[in-house]
């Protein structure tokens, strides 16, 4: 099933695809047992929102080597972790405006697979994790670099508003441990890797982050991000592909502020 939300009519709904060119509406979100409800709408006939509507985001960092090794630093004894808040979501396909110039100089893309939760998750265990899984969807997880290397701790770096284009579907019916990521810039290729070369695999990080977190349906857990991280600039596009699920668009803008 490849789940989206959309917005028709001035309302925000659910539905899955059929034939990736008609939605199927739902009565509700899929993780509250939402049902089929109306006639199917065609793709081209609603505009996209990001495919779930998270409490939060919790993200992984340093999980590939290779990332690790582009920053010179040294690789964590566990999962590091942070938060970003709802209000980073952009929808796919959506413009992200910069922040004004003088708040930072350098907003970078990072590509990566996400993990939509179906359900409370507090204390689970690496062997159960496929049953808190709802699916799986493309992020980035954009970084103000210079402020992160500024404050020593990421929040304001990964935490400012539209930090987190999400999308385009949820696809529930996959196989995550071997898919092909990459993000291109300009459609130029300039991120390419495997989520088999993860650190820490989804049972593990999972398992990690329910030990502390609990985690709520529609909830993100972003898995890190491999090298070839960089930055963008008003005019540019950012499309992050993930095997079997799809292509995440991103166009850059200047800052409102700035353009005024």
């Amino acid at each position: 099933m490849r789940y989206v939300r959309y917005q028709h009519g001035g309302e925000d709904r659910w539905g899955f695809l059929v034939n990736d060119q008609l939605i199927q509406p739902l009565d509700g979100a899929p993780y509250e047992d939402g049902s089929p409800r109306g006639t199917p709408l065609p793709l081209n006939a609603v505009t996209l929102l990001a495919p779930c509507s998270p409490s939060k985001i919790v993200a992984v960092g340093k999980n590939y080597q290779d990332h690790i090794d582009e920053f010179d630093s040294e690789r964590p004894a566990n999962p590091i972790l942070f938060i970003k808040p709802s209000t980073t979501v952009l929808a796919p396909d959506a413009t992200l405006n910069l922040p004004p110039r003088s708040i930072t100089g350098q907003v970078d893309y990072e590509g990566e697979l996400a993990i939509v939760i179906g359900k409370q998750a507090t204390r689970i265990k690496a062997g159960q994790y496929a049953d808190y899984v709802l699916g799986y969807t493309c992020l980035n997880d954009v970084t103000a670099r210079d402020l992160q290397s500024k404050d020593g701790q990421w929040t304001r770096a990964k935490g400012m508003d539209h930090f987190a284009p999400v999308g385009p579907v949820i696809e529930t019916e996959l196989d995550p441990s071997d898919l092909q990521l990459r993000t291109r810039l300009n459609h130029q290729l300039v991120q390419e890797s495997k989520t088999s070369l993860m650190i820490w695999k989804i049972p593990e990080l999972l398992e990690f982050i329910t030990a502390h977190i609990t985690l709520l349906p529609g909830d993100v857990v972003a898995t890190g991000t491999p090298a070839g991280v960089g930055p963008m600039k008003p005019g540019d596009l950012v499309e992050v592909s993930i095997e079997g699920i799809g292509v995440l668009k991103t166009h850059i803008a200047d800052s409102v502020a700035d353009a005024e």
